[in-house]
């Protein structure tokens, strides 16, 4: 690896740790921490299997597990069987669960739409340039 790409590497690196912190900051004062946010997230396509669910947020089955059960007893993920596996336990959003992320959500983006008023046009063009490149971040492992 070259050192401008290194370099480059760090910069993004704190860019994107001023980020996590400005969307960890909006949803502060919800009952939805952020690796709730994130789980909850998860599950907004539809019900998922454990397994699935921590090897995607790069954690062991029973840490999950132990998420899944304070969001379960919170009312916002319900748990139910695969229909092509009887004996597989999967999770999915309840109800609440999904205005519980949408309500985040909103919180999210009116943190960032804050933000971007402050930036001119030209910045805003910038960004927006740059969202398909950063969209590319991480899609091997998906």
């Amino acid at each position: 690896m070259k050192d401008a790409e290194l370099a480059l590497a760090e910069q993004v690196s704190t860019v994107l740790r001023h980020l996590v912190l400005l969307l960890r900051r909006s949803a502060a004062g919800q009952p939805v921490t952020s690796q709730q946010y994130a789980v909850l997230g998860s599950l907004e396509p539809g019900p998922r299997r454990m397994t699935e669910l921590a090897e995607e947020h790069a954690v062991q089955l029973p840490t999950m597990s132990v998420q899944i059960n304070r969001l379960e007893e919170a009312g916002l993920v319900a748990r139910g069987a695969d229909p092509a596996d009887a004996r597989v336990r999967t999770v999915e959003l309840t109800g609440e669960g999904r205005e519980r992320l949408l309500a985040v959500r909103r919180a999210r983006i009116a943190a960032i739409a804050e933000e971007l008023a402050e930036l001119t046009g030209d910045e805003r063009d910038t960004l927006a340039a740059a969202l398909p490149v950063l969209a590319k971040f991480g899609r091997k492992n998906r």
